[in-house]
């Protein structure tokens, strides 16, 4: 269904010129001011989606970055992104030393929809830490009734809004502004909404779109590369709406500048170009 796009008085376009931006960093910076991203994903062959989110994570900023997963693929891990602290988890015992040591978790990526997934998740939805739930974790929201944390945003793409309001997709993308902002009343998060024409609203009544973005981005993996960047520019001290509004739009630009090449995007195409972009936004030394 052809998407409507919406050009209300009170939604704010993103554009390079006026967004949020992270503050310099003084010259006897530490990683310890930069906060902990706690990734929880990567069930039994989705290793890949849990990595992507990490590296992401990681190449945006965050000071430490963690990550929950199954055992299976921790040598996977290490191999790919040595930088992060791996911990093959089998239950939420086991989560809650590294929720104790974090300041944000991202919850979602490769995460499943079975016991292992479901278990860790109820365990994630107890802490009283920002947090950011993308794919599976969005599943399970709308399936299990979870409680979702305070200050926390959520990204779902049409179909998982559909099922977290309960209506069709095609509902969805027929007014996507007022789903977007009923996404984020009924949860009282920010709520990003995927698509051409990404929305960011808040429980506050704030509406931002972004219309950046190229179609060789449809393809797997890329909301695992914006959820682990999210988590990093939260860490780093940025506001929920803030951080999101920054985050998709890095996210976009980040995908039309590689799109120009044509087909065969891959997610981690975006990483470096994320990264340039964004100290190009807030650079590092003032």
């Amino acid at each position: 269904m052809p998407q409507t796009k919406h050009t209300l008085p009170d939604v704010q376009l993103l554009t390079a010129g006026q967004l949020p931006r992270l503050t310099a960093r003084p010259l006897d910076a530490h990683k310890g001011q930069f906060g902990h991203v706690l990734l929880i994903g990567g069930d039994l062959g989705f290793a890949g989606a849990a990595l992507l989110a990490a590296q992401s994570a990681l190449r945006s900023g965050a000071g430490l970055v963690s990550l929950a997963t199954r055992s299976e693929h921790v040598a996977a891990a290490a191999a790919r992104v040595p930088e992060v602290m791996t911990l093959g988890t089998h239950s939420a015992n086991q989560l809650m030393g590294l929720m104790a040591r974090a300041t944000v978790v991202v919850a979602g990526p490769g995460l499943g929809q079975g016991a292992w997934g479901r278990s860790l998740l109820s365990a994630a939805a107890s802490a009283p830490l920002p947090q950011v739930w993308d794919a599976d974790a969005l599943n399970l929201l709308a399936r299990d009734g979870l409680g979702l944390p305070a200050n926390s945003v959520i990204t779902p793409h049409p179909g998982e809004a559909a099922r977290l309001l309960g209506i069709s997709s095609a509902q969805v993308q027929g007014d996507r502004p007022a789903a977007a902002r009923a996404l984020s009343r009924q949860y009282a998060a920010v709520v990003v909404l995927k698509g051409a024409g990404s929305l960011i609203a808040s429980p506050d009544g704030r509406l931002a779109r972004c219309d950046a973005g190229h179609p060789a981005m449809a393809a797997a993996g890329l909301g695992d590369v914006l959820a682990g960047l999210l988590g990093a520019l939260l860490a780093q001290g940025m506001p929920a709406f803030e951080a999101a509004c920054l985050a998709v739009w890095l996210h976009a630009s980040a995908g039309e500048q590689q799109g120009k090449m044509g087909r065969g995007l891959a997610a981690s195409d975006l990483i470096p170009a994320i990264r340039q972009l964004l100290e190009e936004q807030s650079p590092c030394l003032s």
